[in-house]
């Protein structure tokens, strides 16, 4: 399988400083408005699933279920991470470029 060019975008991200991981940081983030975007793992349970979908609603952030804990977490050179927030515009964008291109590669 190739490398995911949304996940190396995460990972050049985490590299610059622009991302945060884990549920209280994300929550912290997506609170205060500095997140952009917030990515859930898809294998994160339904209770962390609705919780950030929820908020990510009420604060109007666009979240995305992607990939699973493991690659997350590897993409970001960390342990596994269920949520993750993106804290810069441009990445943020890129970072949504390539996981639409995904999903609708994946629908086609």
């Amino acid at each position: 399988m190739r490398q995911s060019k949304a996940l190396s975008m995460i990972s050049l991200a985490t590299k610059a400083g622009k991302t945060v991981s884990g549920e209280f940081a994300t929550e912290k983030e997506v609170k205060t408005g500095r997140a952009v975007l917030v990515i859930v793992a898809d294998d994160a349970s339904d209770n962390t699933k609705k919780k950030f979908n929820n908020m990510c609603d009420f604060y109007k952030v666009p979240i995305y279920f992607y990939s699973d804990k493991d690659t997350l977490g590897h993409a970001m050179g960390k342990e596994f991470r269920a949520t993750l927030a993106v804290l810069d515009e441009g990445f943020a964008k890129g970072i949504r470029k390539h996981l639409e291109t995904e999903r609708e590669s994946l629908a086609d």
